[in-house]
């Protein structure tokens, strides 16, 4: 199919409410859309654990899944165990930055994510965040392997605030985006999104004019752009500014299916 889609959807805030929940609509019009031979994938900030479980909810089987914010792609693979295979994994030494995060954050809690999608974290967090696949350490633990992702949360700190800090320590090898409050991911340097969707772009030989791609978070700024060029970056309708403005097309709001409002204009 030459004139196909390729649509790239957030979970967290996009397909799924705020509250995990997924509405009929958008699981009909995902399904309409598939069914007439579209490719609809997902690109989430989630690791795999937590993202394959939502492609059976949606009853997608994609080619590719970016996980990870772009740090992983996962190819469809009917041999493995779960049916994907991790085909591209980017990582970096997490050592410098989470010393660095550490000078100024005291009261701020940690986890790394390993290639395999094992978290190793240090103080709290909330029940759920990082799924099952995770285990407590001290902080020195952290430093020794390659990361596809640092996460760090500050509860004492607004996003504003956290956003200000992180700002001025000059982290300049990394990029990072707050997921909702307080929240920090940090990937390998030039790794986001984006990046990993245009290398599947490219290997499903589909047109930058074919590309459709939906978020709401700032960790969906880089892809929103990236569809905007030629396609269409949408963002959702409760998204921050800086989200919109990255956008070059807007939806209704999460609680009232704006991924199934959206698609049932195509």
């Amino acid at each position: 199919m030459n004139d196909r889609y390729l649509i790239a959807l957030d979970i967290d805030g996009t397909v799924l409410r705020e509250d995990g929940s997924l509405g009929d609509a958008t699981v009909t019009e995902i399904g309409r859309l598939r069914d007439a031979g579209h490719e609809i994938m997902l690109a989430t900030g989630r690791s795999v654990a937590m993202t394959l479980p939502v492609l059976e909810r949606l009853g997608i089987t994609p080619q590719y899944v970016v996980c990870s914010n772009g740090a992983i792609t996962l190819r469809r693979d009917s041999s493995a165990t779960l049916g994907y295979t991790r085909e591209y994994v980017e990582t970096f030494d997490p050592s410098e930055v989470l010393q660095t995060i550490r000078g100024s954050l005291d009261d701020a809690h940690y986890a790394v994510e390993d290639e395999d999608g094992l978290y190793r974290f240090t103080g709290y967090f909330p029940d759920g965040a990082l799924g099952a696949n995770s285990i407590k350490v001290e902080f020195d633990e952290l430093l020794s392997r390659p990361a596809t992702r640092v996460v760090v949360i500050s509860p004492e700190h607004a996003i504003e605030d956290f956003l200000s800090i992180v700002e001025r320590m000059g982290l300049h090898r990394v990029s990072y985006n707050v997921g909702w409050t307080a929240w920090l991911d940090i990937a390998p340097d030039g790794v986001n999104k984006s990046t990993a969707l245009e290398r599947v772009r490219e290997l499903l030989d589909v047109p930058r004019s074919r590309v459709i791609a939906m978020g709401d978070g700032r960790n969906d700024i880089d892809m929103l752009e990236w569809a905007s060029v030629e396609g269409a970056g949408v963002a959702m309708g409760q998204a921050p500014d800086e989200v919109i403005a990255a956008a070059n097309a807007r939806t209704t709001s999460d609680i009232d299916d704006g991924v199934a409002a959206y698609l049932s204009t195509l």
